[in-house]
């Protein structure tokens, strides 16, 4: 039994002052220069509270402009007022890109559903959202679709027609040394979650050598961890020595050299050093990166005294190894979902190394509709020294295909 989540799209502070501004008909060029006023930061919305400097904790958000308006206007003054007390209403619906819900018995056991706008994957849509299927035990499972999948199936498809030789997900190599030479090379164009800038460049400073190496680079290519890219290459070419807060942790981090990667590490140092179940470091995980001011509290003692107990460690040394916690939790990404994602960043490098004729025409393949992304992959196979014929009445096949010709692809 099986069903897609709904996400509810919910009023903002500028659309809430636009749609309050319609019923009161307010003129659309007072709007603007109202709802202009309040800033627009990504990912962090900013209340009509705040910017009216009525935020205690938060007084940096008032706008000076608005709160003139607000006290010298009385019609400014009931549009702000209506609009803030529905900030935060739910004013459409949609559904969520990936979650879908799945249970035991039929789902109108658990929880109201309803029919879908548009679903991708099921016929039936849950009336909560995410947090409340999840408060009430729901199983949760994302479905990610990869295109590149499918880019791999058209050029195993290819390989096979053209040199007999059967690739796939299961015995392509993750040891190949051409797979990591070319990612160190930054010729990753096509290659799985390594095309962008960012993470080429660190490719190429990074070296990487074997499968971890890749699984870290994924992980640590994000906002805060991004900060330790330097220490982690740094003590992995040896050019510094490994720093650890407590010799405890040295088993835990040895792997990513002294670095706090993952979250499978976090739950292992609360388990290892202090004795909490998985189960129990998990919760804990969770409290930490949601910066619970309750669980930082409570566990900071929890943690130094089974510190104590199960490892020896004196109380400036738990509280020591406690605060780098704190700063790991925040930021520690999950080993599993990015071990999945580096192995099909690394056999996309294998076939691109190996086959670059047939890896290229599946990625052409695939993005044939997207002209920006054709006129990018034919530039790219040119410059790889792969020619890129026009369409021909008598030779071209319905999709991009590889032609052998006088010894060249």
């Amino acid at each position: 039994h099986v069903a897609q989540i709904v996400s509810f799209g919910r009023m903002k502070a500028r659309a809430a002052v636009r749609d309050v501004a319609r019923v009161l008909d307010i003129p659309l060029s007072d709007v603007d220069r109202i709802a202009k006023q309040i800033p627009a930061i990504p990912g962090k919305p900013v209340t009509i509270e705040q910017c009216l400097g009525k935020d205690e904790k938060k007084p940096e958000l008032a706008v000076p402009e608005l709160i003139e308006l607000y006290q010298g206007d009385a019609k400014v003054r009931e549009l702000l007022d209506t609009a803030s007390a529905l900030e935060g209403v739910a004013r459409h619906a949609s559904t969520h890109a990936a979650a879908v819900i799945v249970t035991d018995q039929p789902l109108t056991e658990y929880l109201p559903v309803m029919r879908p706008q548009k679903a991708v994957i099921t016929e039936a849509v849950t009336q909560f959202e995410f947090p409340i299927c999840e408060s009430i035990g729901l199983l949760k499972v994302d479905f990610l679709g990869l295109s590149t999948l499918t880019v791999m199936r058209e050029a195993t498809k290819l390989i096979r027609e053209r040199h007999g030789v059967e690739w796939t997900l299961d015995n392509i190599p993750l040891d190949d040394p051409e797979s990591y030479n070319l990612l160190s090379s930054g010729e990753v164009s096509g290659v799985f979650q390594v095309e962008g800038a960012g993470l080429r460049r660190m490719l190429t400073e990074m070296q990487p050598r074997e499968f971890n190496h890749i699984v870290a680079a994924i992980s640590l290519y994000r906002p805060g961890p991004m900060d330790f890219i330097p220490d982690y290459i740094a003590v992995m070419h040896g050019k510094k020595e490994p720093q650890y807060v407590h010799p405890s942790l040295e088993p835990i981090l040895r792997e990513t050299y002294s670095v706090c990667v993952y979250q499978e590490q976090v739950i292992k140092l609360l388990t290892d050093i202090a004795g909490y179940t998985a189960g129990e470091a998990d919760d804990v995980r969770r409290g930490i990166s949601k910066k619970s001011e309750k669980v930082l509290i409570k566990h900071r003692e929890i943690f130094a005294k089974g510190a104590a107990e199960r490892s020896g460690l004196t109380r400036q040394e738990s509280d020591a190894v406690w605060d780098a916690l704190l700063g790991f939790a925040r930021y520690g990404f999950n080993k599993s979902h990015a071990a999945d994602y580096a192995v099909i960043t690394v056999q996309t490098a294998y076939l691109k190394a190996h086959y670059p004729l047939e890896y290229m025409a599946a990625m052409l393949y695939v993005e044939r509709d997207n002209a920006e992304k054709v006129a990018y992959y034919i530039t790219e196979a040119r410059r790889m020294g792969i020619e890129v014929l026009p369409p021909d009445v008598n030779a071209s096949g319905f999709n991009f295909t590889v032609e052998q010709s006088d010894g060249s692809g």
